[in-house]
């Protein structure tokens, strides 16, 4: 009976330990715009060592055949194409919000990675590891992560941050704040141009809140 107490005990105390050293949901957080921008972290940036192959992008997480490119064409259809095999795509529609753009056809699109892959690199990507990396750039968890666009508009804006490119004039204030939500989502930081630019766009939108999960 001792042995049988003391084994019981001992179990009770590994559960315990599981319990009090088992990972915890990331909080969902609110900020108004203005205050989510100022909540950047500012460093400079350093792309040394770049390679987009350094992100393992559009696997098929799930293994339902459809990779991450298809999950977001799926998700972001405004007319949903006829899905054969495994996750061939026929017609469908989709409208590409950077350029006021409707688009036919899967084949006319990219998948934009809002904050691109080498931004993210320069702003703390570098010290990952390759499995963060590729969640990264899968990143399936939040809506504005990832966004089907016309190749025209995601190859004219590249690895380029709002400093330097924009998308229609309509949309500069959702563009603000879904590159904000990103970064902090991510723990990213903002070199100084851009913070400033941030500072300065978001002074001309709604200072409506914008809310986010920190990536785990």
């Amino acid at each position: 009976m001792k042995l049988s107490n003391h084994l019981l005990r001992a179990g009770l105390v590994a559960i315990t330990s599981l319990a009090v050293t088992a990972p915890t949901a990331h909080a969902e957080e609110t900020l108004p715009l203005h205050s989510a921008v100022a909540a950047l972290p500012v460093a400079d940036e350093d792309r040394t060592g770049y390679d987009r192959d350094l992100f393992n992008h559009w696997i098929d997480a799930d293994r339902d055949g459809c990779s991450t490119r298809s999950e977001v064409l799926l998700d972001e259809a405004t007319i949903a194409p006829e899905v054969t095999g495994r996750c061939t795509l026929t017609g469908g529609q989709w409208y590409s919000w950077y350029d006021n753009q409707y688009v036919t056809g899967a084949r006319g699109l990219d998948i934009d990675h809002l904050v691109p892959l080498a931004e993210a690199w320069d702003s703390g990507a570098s010290a990952w590891s390759a499995q963060r990396r590729e969640q990264y750039a899968n990143d399936l968890g939040d809506e504005r992560a990832l966004v089907a666009v016309t190749a025209r508009s995601n190859r004219q804006k590249a690895d380029q941050d709002p400093a330097t490119w924009l998308p229609d004039t309509t949309v500069v204030c959702r563009y603000v704040a879904d590159w904000t939500v990103i970064k902090l989502r991510w723990a990213l930081t903002v070199d100084t141009t851009e913070q400033q630019t941030l500072t300065d766009l978001a002074a001309d939108c709604p200072n409506t809140p914008v809310t986010y999960t920190p990536a785990g």
